[in-house]
């Protein structure tokens, strides 16, 4: 039997991905938790399903098309529809000068942050297409807000793709009752700063003096995954019904400061 309402969150075993599933569990969603990490998507389904709702863990690489086909087969075969998407999976990956940053780690972070968006759409649109629904892309503030990561070319360009594809799409999924928004977050306390891989920072790093820490809202302190998760979970619902193809920056005011 088809459920009420369905949630796909990429990149859902942490951080970001993690706050907004468990987040569209409670506010009454079905969701499928894809990510590439078996043990971390269990327990987030069974924290969900210990709270009375239903979810699955779903297993691909969201950059590999064969294994995003599978998930999104998997999942309609479970609940039946599908109503919202949250492309949160992503890399901050290499941050280097840019004749230091190699075409692999280039292509790497194209692969993850753009391709992997691009294919978590594209196997969810046929499945929206009669009900409508909403579909809400993890960007940054980086590419849209401001450019003073050291070395985050890659990365940055990458967010601004994001960005552009929200908004292209939000004109051509219109149509059919599907709304494409952007979340845009600053510094948000989650692991993936911890797998950032910075090269030579002091050839690419600008000189800033932040007064009072560089996060206004919260005297310097950074934002929390849930956070975030609150703005998708208002995006998904009824109540951002004529919001569409706009990024929201949730940074604290950070990114007014550069």
């Amino acid at each position: 039997m088809a459920a009420s309402k369905v949630a796909l969150v990429t990149g859902a075993g942490s951080g970001i991905g993690r706050a907004a599933a468990l987040a569209l569990a409670k506010d009454g969603y079905s969701v499928g938790l894809l990510g590439r990490t078996k043990d971390e998507l269990d327990a987030v389904v069974d924290q969900i399903q210990n709270d009375g709702r239903q979810a699955i863990a779903l297993l691909a690489d969201v950059s590999v098309e064969k294994q995003m086909a599978a998930a999104m087969s998997e999942l309609i075969e479970r609940f039946g529809r599908l109503d919202v998407v949250v492309a949160n999976a992503g890399i901050n990956g290499v941050w280097a000068p840019i004749e230091d940053l190699t075409p692999a780690e280039w292509d790497q972070t194209m692969s993850v942050n753009l391709r992997g968006t691009y294919l978590t759409i594209h196997n969810a649109v046929p499945h929206m297409k009669s009900d409508g629904g909403s579909i809400v892309i993890v960007s940054s503030i980086n590419g849209t807000r401001t450019f003073t990561s050291p070395g985050a070319t890659a990365y940055s360009v990458t967010k601004a793709g994001q960005l552009a594809m929200a908004q292209q799409l939000a004109l051509e999924l219109a149509r059919h009752g599907i709304r494409v928004n952007a979340v845009c977050p600053g510094a948000i306390d989650t692991e993936i700063n911890d797998n950032t891989h910075i090269r030579s920072k002091e050839e690419t790093a600008i000189p800033a003096e932040w007064p009072q820490g560089n996060i206004p809202i919260s005297k310097g302190e950074a934002g929390t995954s849930e956070d975030v998760a609150d703005l998708i979970v208002f995006l998904a619902g009824t109540k951002s019904r004529h919001i569409t193809g706009t990024p929201v920056w949730i940074d604290g005011g950070q990114g007014l400061l550069v």
